[in-house]
């Protein structure tokens, strides 16, 4: 594995969970059709802003991002991170990020997403969204997917959020074929080139 691009700029992004019966769900939100990810669902989170760096270094700065971001999007305050993963974008990519995706367990109190940054939000079950996408009704994007995947094998919020702890790194390399589109990690391959997307673990 490479060295992580140290010198792209840092985001943050939350996945809330919260209790389910069954299971769990977690908080999608659908950007408008313009801007970054447009109309595509994702999770609460954003690019680290000035007042985020506080000389922790990249990933307390990707924390912060993602408390602000979830406040100014969905109007939930959270607290108690618990991080996930980082996700570094291939070179094709015409925008480059690295991005923290951090758990936490959902507050108490209604979501208020933002009238100028999310069109819609929804609370649903990992598999249900990924549901939704192989049946062309979501758009989601490899790193929302592949989350949505590694939740889906948990039962409750508490083993949900056992998972995380340590960082997976996720270097993305795009993987052309006679077959479609994929992308690949250590961690496995994502075929994307027609729906449902599938996951071949390494």
């Amino acid at each position: 594995m490479n060295a992580p691009e140290t010198t792209l700029p840092v985001a943050g992004t939350v996945v809330l969970l919260r209790a389910s019966d069954p299971g769990f769900e977690v908080l999608l939100m659908r950007r408008p059709d313009r801007g970054s990810f447009a109309g595509a669902w994702v999770f609460p989170g954003g690019k680290v802003e000035p007042g985020d760096i506080r000389g922790g270094g990249d990933i307390d700065d990707a924390r912060h991002a993602a408390i602000r971001e979830t406040a100014e999007e969905v109007g939930l305050t959270v607290e108690d991170l618990i991080v996930l993963s980082e996700w570094q974008p291939p070179p094709e990519a015409p925008t480059r990020i690295r991005t923290w995706f951090f758990l936490a367990h959902a507050p108490t109190g209604e979501a208020a997403p933002s009238a100028d940054e999310v069109e819609e939000i929804a609370w649903v079950r990992p598999a249900e969204a990924l549901a939704r996408h192989a049946a062309g009704t979501w758009s989601l994007y490899p790193p929302t997917w592949i989350t949505l995947h590694q939740l889906s094998a948990f039962g409750d919020v508490s083993s949900a959020l056992s998972s995380g702890g340590s960082t997976q790194l996720f270097q993305t390399r795009v993987l052309d074929s006679d077959a479609g589109r994929g992308f690949a990690w250590e961690q496995g391959r994502l075929e994307v080139g027609s729906l449902p997307w599938r996951f071949e673990p390494s």
